[in-house]
């Protein structure tokens, strides 16, 4: 399977995820943050699409969390 392929699925996987579950924010800024997130795993070499998705939607769910407990300015 292609790179592309790889992250077109992975991305598709943590979307759908998110939106099924009503953490999507913004579409524009959650797609990027779900893009910066695989292609950070892909540097290090990381495959696996699941692996890929599920790593998003982990650190997209701890990058909510965070702004969510700062506070206000």
């Amino acid at each position: 399977m292609s790179i592309r392929c790889t992250v077109e699925s992975a991305f598709f996987i943590a979307w759908s995820c998110l939106e099924k579950s009503g953490e999507l924010g913004p579409p524009d800024e959650s797609a990027n943050f779900l893009l910066d997130a695989i292609e950070a795993q892909l540097r290090t070499g990381e495959r696996r699409q699941l692996m890929l998705a599920n790593r998003a939607i982990d650190a997209y769910r701890a990058a909510a969390d965070d702004r969510r407990c700062r506070p206000p300015r």
